[in-house]
Formats: C-alpha cells, sequence, structure tokens
C-alpha cells in the first residue's frame, strides 16, 4: 500500500512538472519543472528497487543535462530567445497536430507489433526470459565489446569541452562589449 501512495505522489509531481514545464513562458522557470520531472522519474526507479538506474538518473539527467540546458540558457542573450518566440497560427497549428497524431500512431503501431507484449500476453511466457539489472550494470560498465563505459566517458568530456568553449567565447564577447 506504500508503494501504491509513493506512486501516486511521483505520478502527480511527474505530471504537474512536466504540464508546467511546457506551459511557462520562462525559460528558467521550464528548466527547474524539467529538473523535477527528472527527479520523480529517478524516484520510480528506486521505487522499482532498480537502484542502479535511479543513481544514473539523478547524475547523468538530473545533474548533467539539466545543468548543460541552463549553461546553454545562460549563455545565450535575451535578444536571441525573444526573437525564437512567436505565436502559433493557422496552418501551422495544423501541421503541429497532424505530425503530433503520425507520430503518436507510429508509437502505437510498434506497441502493437511489438513481439514481447504480444507472447507475454498470449503465452506468459517471455518474463522468464527477463534480463536482470546485474547483466544489464554489467554490460554499462564493462569495457569489454558492446561495453558503454567508454562512450560515456567520451561523451563527458566531450561536453566539458562544450561548456569550457562556451565560457571562453562569453568571455571573449564580455571583453569587446566593454572596450
Amino acid at each position: 500500500m506504500a508503494r501504491l501512495i509513493m506512486f501516486a505522489i511521483l505520478a502527480v509531481v511527474i505530471l504537474a512538472s512536466a504540464i508546467f514545464c511546457v506551459s511557462t513562458k520562462r525559460i528558467m522557470r521550464a528548466a527547474t519543472a524539467l529538473l523535477f520531472v527528472l527527479f520523480g522519474v529517478a524516484g520510480l526507479y528506486f521505487l522499482l528497487d532498480y537502484t542502479f538506474l535511479g543513481a544514473a538518473q539523478i547524475s547523468i539527467y538530473a545533474g548533467g543535462i539539466t545543468m548543460m540546458y541552463i549553461f546553454a540558457i545562460q549563455l545565450v542573450s535575451k535578444r536571441t530567445l525573444q526573437g525564437l518566440s512567436e505565436r502559433w497560427l493557422g496552418k501551422r497549428t495544423f501541421l503541429a497536430a497532424a505530425i503530433a497524431l503520425v507520430g503518436f500512431a507510429t508509437v502505437v503501431v510498434v506497441l502493437l507489433k511489438n513481439a514481447l507484449i504480444n507472447s507475454t500476453i498470449v503465452n506468459g511466457d517471455m518474463l522468464s526470459k527477463e534480463v536482470t539489472m546485474d547483466t544489464i550494470g554489467q554490460n554499462l560498465m564493462s569495457a569489454d565489446k558492446y561495453g558503454y563505459v567508454l562512450p560515456f566517458e567520451f561523451i563527458s568530456v566531450f561536453l566539458l569541452a562544450c561548456i569550457i568553449g562556451g565560457l571562453v567565447i562569453l568571455n571573449n564577447k564580455k571583453k569587446e562589449g566593454s572596450k
């Protein structure tokens, strides 16, 4: 019963934060709401006893990606952000709705054709072939063939280089502006 209550609380936090994230006009508030969404998803992982995925969610997404968004927001000038806002009127609204419907239909078709779902519903035997979290963790943290440690490290170094490059560009713009 406690798990159900925690799930309900996390679901409400995730949904409310996600709706606030896409409906607010202030970009820093949207980034903060996104942070709450990512923490809520990490809470769901912890609720399911997937501690590795929960810790990865917090460290990679809630920590790294959200900080990268905030750095990007701070580096972009207000004039550039104001130029990006426009009203959705007429044909653009219908085009966006059509694209959203095509995307939704694609997701539904993929789910219906998924062999795991079909065999689980019909036979119920696919759950015995479930990949354990130990196997996923070993594959993610190994440097062997099909391991993901080296790509993770490369991406982290690349993101650090991007942040440093952005700060250097910002510093050069500030020096040019003060002259």
